[in-house]
């Protein structure tokens, strides 16, 4: 199975590459033409089991329907293929849903589509949401949207690469990694996997490095790109180091192949940042697989996203909307959704969800350290500047300085005004 979470950050679950449509009541979209009282909601496969997703939401809504008799709830579940496609086109025509699941980098795209869930939301159950988790999904002061999950990418490294090297410390810090890597290499096994592919989105690759050394993609205001700073240099120049010593795989520069392809499969792997557990169990075992807190430079952060529910301002019954949103996201229904899905809660009440002596109990344990970038309309654009430049570094055709100077020249004429 292919490693989609890092070809799309939203992707967090394995998910079959086709995706089957499932309804509730009926088909969604019609919102405004139907019934005053009914409302619409566009989710995506993020329980991987089609039948489970299904039963999950339409167990959810007939309990919010009871206490609602006045309100009929419709939704459909889409493909995370061309998801915002989808969306933008439907809410350019007036048929978009009343209620929408978006992850935080699709915040700042539609924020101008989207009521800010304040209102809707109970004081309690806003006082209830991670302070990380609601700076995620907060734009200019406003939450937009009501928190159903979040995930975490700390470090995760395989035990039985450690035994074969005999390595019995595992990293803490970028030193501590730099300082291991020649003895792996000693033993054909790579310190890291890394891949630089444009495909893969930064949030999983570059991005967790330059928060470690304390750096942004942007400035405060978004008005400006700041990854060229002395900060990012040294993020990029950490990775042009374990490049140029074959301390991770070549191919992984240029290429991005399906996990059974590379190092992993064959346990020459020691850590990676960019997969998960459910990715490397195949491979590793479940008994090799050591999860970590991030590594740390100046800081110790990791990329983890934040799904959540937000009502459209298109929505002919806004009122019947936010207090669905609200009820859906709930400590309750959370708890149950959050496990099913195999993520994490965004509210403290829920407490632990999961045994900490296992490995989801150990991932769980890092989304406090978990960060989704900072929100602007221009950062998917940003990547697409960033990436390319990244990986001549690697290839050693750019010095890391150049190579961010010169995305930054680019990515400065794609933010908006």
């Amino acid at each position: 199975m292919r490693h989609k979470r890092l070809v799309i950050a939203s992707a967090m679950v394995a998910i079959a590459s086709t995706a089957l449509v499932g309804c509730s009541s009926g088909s969604a979209g019609t919102s405004s033409s139907a019934s005053p009282k009914t409302i619409t909601m566009w989710i995506y496969p993020v329980i991987a089991d089609e039948a489970a997703h299904r039963a999950y939401w339409d167990s959810t809504i007939k309990a919010f329907e009871a206490k609602h008799e006045d309100v009929t709830v419709k939704y459909e579940i889409y493909p995370w293929t061309n998801r915002d496609e989808s969306l933008a086109t439907a809410i350019a025509a007036g048929k978009g849903p009343d209620v929408v699941y978006l992850i935080p980098d699709q915040l700042p795209v539609y924020a101008k589509s989207i009521e800010p869930i304040e209102s809707y939301l109970p004081k309690e159950q806003m006082d209830d949401i991670l302070p990380n988790v609601a700076n995620s999904i907060t734009i200019d002061g406003h939450l937009m949207g009501a928190p159903i999950l979040t995930s975490a990418q700390p470090l995760v490294c395989d035990a039985k690469a450690f035994e074969a090297a005999g390595v019995t410390e595992y990293p803490k810090t970028w030193a501590d990694l730099m300082k291991l890597a020649p003895i792996f290499k000693q033993h054909d096994i790579y310190a890291l996997s890394y891949f630089a592919s444009p495909q893969v989105t930064l949030n999983m690759s570059f991005y967790p490095l330059l928060w470690q050394a304390g750096g942004t993609v942007f400035n405060k205001d978004g008005t400006k790109v700041a990854f060229n700073s002395k900060a990012g240099v040294e993020a990029l120049q950490y990775m042009t180091d374990m490049a140029k010593n074959g301390y991770i795989e070549k191919d992984s520069i240029t290429t991005f192949p399906s996990l059974e392809q590379t190092a992993i499969a064959s346990n020459r792997v020691a850590c990676t940042w960019m997969n998960t557990p459910v990715d490397l169990k195949p491979f590793w075992g479940a008994d090799a697989i050591k999860v970590l807190p991030p590594l740390t430079n100046q800081t110790s952060v990791s990329y983890g996203t934040v799904g959540s529910l937000s009502v459209l301002k298109g929505s002919a019954n806004k009122k019947a909307a936010g207090e669905f949103a609200a009820f859906a996201t709930n400590a309750d229904n959370v708890r149950v959704y959050d496990t099913a899905a195999g993520f994490f809660s965004p509210l403290k009440s829920t407490g632990k969800l999961y045994d900490p002596n296992t490995t989801q109990g150990a991932l769980e344990a890092t989304v406090p350290t978990t960060f989704v970038g900072q929100l602007f309309p221009s950062s998917r654009a940003v990547m697409g500047a960033l990436s390319p430049e990244i990986q001549a570094a690697l290839l050693g055709t750019k010095s890391p300085q150049q190579a961010l100077d010169d995305a930054a020249t680019s990515a400065q004429y794609l933010l908006k005004k």
